[in-house]
């Protein structure tokens, strides 16, 4: 199975509990490499948001805190760092169950410069030590890593490489 189908097919799955709730840029309209594997989650579970990053995480933990488990998408680290005050302060701290989805951006066809395609994986396990960061290398680890998180009591961060869509 290639890494973009078990993405998707893992969207599904934990799109399937009741309490989750999609969102984040491009989540409901094309945009990013992650627009694709939502295509399949019912757009009423998708909640598209404006660039505002550090809002986005910060949602994303209220909701979790009233029940729901949101998977809050960031199409790459660069991204994420500006919510690093939600993520480390408070993510981190209060171990609410939310889901993170990051990317570590694409290198080809085309590279997009230092700004858009940093792996800062190894800096926010330093950062926030109560938080499961998973680095999706294969795609056989995509939906049982998906699940793991779904079931798991705590926040998680599962990060996506850009590189691997097209394997």
């Amino acid at each position: 199975m290639k890494y973009v189908e078990a993405l998707r097919m893992a969207m599904i799955d934990i799109a399937t509990d009741g309490r989750t709730i999609f969102l984040g840029q491009a989540v409901r309209e094309n945009g990013t490499f992650m627009s694709t594997t939502l295509e399949d989650v019912p757009l009423e579970k998708r909640i598209e948001l404006p660039v505002a990053e550090e809002l986005q995480l910060g949602m994303s933990i209220g909701m979790a805190l009233a029940g729901m488990i949101p998977v809050s998408v960031y199409p790459r680290w660069q991204f994420f760092l500006l919510a690093a005050n939600q993520a480390v302060n408070h993510l981190d701290k209060m171990k609410p169950h939310v889901i993170v989805r990051v990317g570590v951006g694409s290198t080809t066809p085309l590279d997009p410069g230092p700004q858009h395609k940093g792996d800062l994986t190894e800096a926010f396990r330093l950062l926030m030590p109560n938080t499961t960061i998973v680095r999706l290398e294969n795609a056989e680890s995509i939906v049982p890593e998906y699940r793991a998180a779904l079931n798991r009591n705590g926040p998680t961060i599962l990060v996506e490489i850009a590189d691997l869509y097209a394997s």
